[in-house]
């Protein structure tokens, strides 16, 4: 008993390493670092910020498309999502790499991106058949929180070889390669499966997800900002080395790491307590690097608090959508980092443009403000399932439960919050 046991474990454990290390590459190490090298292809290819913007945008819109297939076939050939990812993404940041023109580098990075699509609900699928049922949801927020070690893996790599970042993106695809490979291996396709039900689109379904999809378009929004233009911003007002710039970014994926650390006690906050911590961190990072991107030791907490809010922001929609409907948490995870990503491709956008007719300042401030909004949106949350609740029960005959007859329990729909953290010992927001 003793060895099978451990054997589980150790197998268990390799199924999240790997799957954090894959998260690493396909989001840190590819798609995100993009905003991390931009200073250094705009020079070097004559990219503004507004073509910068719609490039970033694009990468989001085939992203989502990407993430759409993920959420039809996720559940049953997360294997093949992978492979995929693997050779988009590798595929991408080569095309990236020997881009002599503008036009394929941007068809290079937007290929690039379809690979970040496909891991998250691929690897939700995969987490959830290799790991016991009561380490789900932790072993979920800890491969989400690869994106933190990537960045900080980008941003050493950028230390090693910027201003040669055609190297750096070849690099990247072969550390992609190899880290998918690893993942294979270690996912066991035959292990028991928690299927997810198959009418996963419902009306009902996607209703209940209204407040969660409108919250994760405006974090996508707001985070744009700091993804695409980040470094760009520090560059571009000359109060830090180009070193510095890249330990800044470095420090964004540090605080995406510390989201590992932090698992435990969010996962023992309802779904939309850890969205409001998490998204009242990143703005504050937002406003901090924007207030003073010429002082490098506030750019760096401001860096360091995006990061953490960032992260654990995204690792808090998989909660929310598993909160809703924990059967169907892959396609859940996939409609909302389409939500998320189709906000960034806006946000790049209409920042870009502000950012060439007004400054890195406005468009900044105007980032946090919209994340303060998806603040002030999740707290609807709370408000609508409590309503949900007490119309279920003011259709309850008085005098009787709703148990006295079995088979005839009227359904409440979703529970209000601090009624599913009672039952699973969550602490609710006070």
């Amino acid at each position: 008993m003793k060895r099978t046991f451990s054997f589980g474990s150790e197998r268990e454990g390799l199924v999240v390493v790997t799957g954090i290390a894959f998260i690493a590459a396909t989001y840190g190490l590819v798609r995100l670092a993009y905003g991390l090298f931009l200073p250094d292809i705009q020079t070097d290819l004559a990219l503004d910020s507004a073509r910068a913007g719609y490039i970033s945008a694009g990468s989001s819109l085939v992203y989502c498309l990407a993430a759409l297939c993920g959420f039809l076939f996720g559940r049953r050939r997360p294997r093949t999502l992978i492979v995929v990812a693997m050779a988009t993404a590798a595929g991408g940041v080569w095309g990236m790499a020997v881009a002599a023109h503008l036009v394929v580098f941007g068809i290079s990075a937007v290929i690039a991106s379809v690979g970040a699509g496909l891991a998250s609900p691929a690897m939700v699928s995969v987490v959830r058949r290799n790991l016991a049922a009561e380490r789900i949801d932790r072993g979920q927020s800890m491969v989400n929180s690869g994106t933190g070690p990537g960045l900080v893996g980008a941003g050493l790599l950028a230390l090693l070889f910027l201003p040669g970042w055609r190297l750096t993106w070849a690099v990247i695809g072969v550390i992609t390669v190899f880290i998918t490979i690893a993942l294979l291996t270690a996912d066991r396709p035959g292990s028991a499966y928690r299927d997810e039900q198959r009418d996963a689109l419902s009306v009902d379904w996607v209703r209940r997800h209204r407040t969660a999809l409108t919250a994760a378009v405006l974090l996508g929004v707001a985070s744009s900002a700091m993804w695409t233009y980040g470094r760009a911003i520090l560059v571009d007002t000359g109060g830090s080395s180009q070193r510095g710039t890249i330990i800044a970014w470095i420090m964004i994926g540090v605080g995406g790491a510390a989201v590992a650390g932090s698992a435990i006690p969010l996962a023992k906050r309802t779904a939309t307590c850890a969205w409001i911590l998490s998204c009242s961190t990143m703005t504050v990072g937002i406003l901090l690097v924007a207030a003073a991107p010429g002082q490098m030791v506030v750019a760096l907490v401001g860096c360091l608090f995006f990061g953490w809010g960032f992260t654990s922001s995204t690792s808090a929609l998989i909660a929310w959508t598993s909160a809703i409907d924990a059967t169907r948490s892959a396609a859940g995870t996939a409609l909302l980092f389409i939500a998320l990503m189709f906000g960034q491709a806006v946000g790049a956008t209409a920042l870009g443009a502000i950012i060439t007719a007004a400054s890195y300042l406005v468009a900044f401030v105007v980032a946090a403000a919209i994340a303060a909004l998806s603040i002030a949106v999740s707290t609807l949350e709370r408000t609508v399932r409590r309503a949900d609740a007490e119309e279920a029960d003011a259709m309850v005959e008085p005098g009787r439960a709703p148990s006295d007859e079995p088979g005839q329990q009227l359904s409440a729909g979703p529970a209000p919050t601090e009624r599913v953290a009672g039952d699973l010992g969550v602490q609710p927001c006070r």
